[in-house]
């Protein structure tokens, strides 16, 4: 027996002027019917970002033609901070706009496909999509973060062979020696060094 997908909270977002739009609301029902946590219909112009710092939505799902790219702009601000699935529905064949609405951080966008049925599958696919994403760009970090530690490490034991006529061994051990005296990290006692030669010209 297959376990039943957790429920979603969600946020409606519309075009400025259009709060109210039909779709925007069977959107609410259909997801309301299937089990999800319908946070309300907002529209995307600048209360955006204080509206969803609030409600901290776990799927945005935006219903835009007219305003496409003003909503993506209050949603780039509402979303900067803390990354969240965002679903884009729209009847505008505008690839400038769904380069934007992509490149913006948007994980589904449907031109022309609006079926208030099949949202929910539509959200998942989102969700699944989003997970691999951050998944990719939190090894990417990591693997820069790491490259930029070498970096620093390499850069210090080249200032203390220099400064102190260490071998490549021996300024390692320096560094090593310093990061646990000071409780740091081995990149940070390599910036320390890097910082002091930096003061002392």
């Amino acid at each position: 027996m297959n376990a039943q997908p957790a429920s979603l909270s969600v946020l409606i977002v519309t075009d400025p002027a259009s709060e109210s739009s039909a779709d925007a609301l069977a959107i609410a029902t259909a997801l309301a019917e299937q089990g999800q946590m319908v946070l309300g219909v907002r529209p995307g112009d600048a209360s955006l970002p204080d509206g969803v710092a609030r409600l901290k939505p776990d799927v945005i799902v935006v219903r835009s033609d007219s305003g496409v790219r003003d909503v993506l702009e209050h949603i780039v601000m509402a979303t900067r901070d803390a990354r969240r699935p965002i679903v884009m529905f729209t009847d505008t064949e505008d690839r400038g706009a769904m380069r934007q609405a992509l490149g913006a951080g948007v994980s589904a966008y449907v031109v022309k496909g609006l079926n208030a049925e099949r949202v929910l599958p539509v959200i998942d696919v989102a969700v699944e999509r989003f997970a691999t994403a951050e998944s990719l760009r939190s090894e990417l970090e990591t693997t820069r973060q790491e490259l930029e530690g070498r970096k620093a490490i390499d850069r210090a034991k080249r200032l203390l062979m220099t400064r102190k006529g260490l071998s490549e061994p021996d300024a390692h051990h320096f560094l090593q020696d310093l990061a646990m005296r000071r409780g740091l990290k081995l990149r940070e006692a390599a910036e320390r060094v890097i910082d002091m030669e930096s003061l002392l010209g």
